[in-house]
């Protein structure tokens, strides 16, 4: 990810767990791809892959992790050194996603390999890996996060509704309303860059005639 990218607060994830498969020269290799968030987890997808497929050769890993994939790891498994966790990890590292960003992460890849009795080489393995994942990539469902800023906006029963359509067509993106006994609260979640608070209180601040003072509630990562 570049520093621009992280400063703006978004990067690029899986949606959940995808699989494919490629035969390369007789060889078997599967790839599991699965969003994780902590090392554990991706260390946890390894694991299970290797009670799966308990008698493959090789069970192959790459993971990159953080908003500013901050943290990045790679197992060669048995191969040769630097033919597969590397090719995999740049795999992931340099996968452009929408508008040409390399800003993938929170994603764990695991290559399953069933040797098919043909030796690759280490060029060949370097070109087996790295195709794996990318093939991989190139049919997975990802999506985007977004660091947000959240306020809670205090509105009255009466006009609560109102103002969360106001809201809504004014852009913003409005994640709930909870109804109390004194009120309503609708919360709100705003791009963390410069100027989106600005604007959202003078766009709230004209919606209930500078009546409504919203309450900040931190910033949180969302799935757009």
């Amino acid at each position: 990810m570049s520093d621009i990218d992280a400063a703006a607060g978004r990067y690029t994830t899986v949606a959940g767990e995808h699989r494919s498969e490629l035969e390369i020269k007789r060889s078997r290799f599967i790839t599991v791809l699965r969003r994780t968030e902590t090392e554990d987890q991706a260390r946890a997808l390894v694991a299970e892959l290797r009670r799966e497929f308990h008698d493959a050769r090789h069970h192959c890993s790459a993971f990159v992790l953080g908003p500013g994939r901050e943290v990045q790891r790679s197992n060669d498994d048995g191969e040769p050194s630097g033919t597969a966790g590397i090719p995999m990890l740049e795999a992931l590292t340099k996968r452009e996603t929408a508008g040409g960003a390399t800003d993938l992460s929170d994603i764990t890849a695991v290559t399953v390999r069933y040797f098919g009795g043909i030796l690759l080489g280490a060029g060949g393995l370097v070109r087996a890996y790295s195709e794996s994942v990318s093939t991989a990539l190139s049919t997975a469902p990802l999506l985007q996060r977004r660091r947000m800023l959240l306020y809670a906006v205090p509105a009255g029963h009466a006009e609560a509704g109102r103002l969360e359509n106001d809201l809504r067509n004014a852009g913003l993106s409005v994640t709930g309303t909870d109804y109390g006994a004194a009120g309503a609260s609708i919360t709100v979640a705003l791009p963390d860059i410069p100027g989106s608070a600005e604007h959202f209180h003078d766009r709230l601040a004209a919606f209930t005639a500078g009546v409504s003072t919203p309450e900040p509630l931190g910033t949180e990562w969302i799935d757009l």
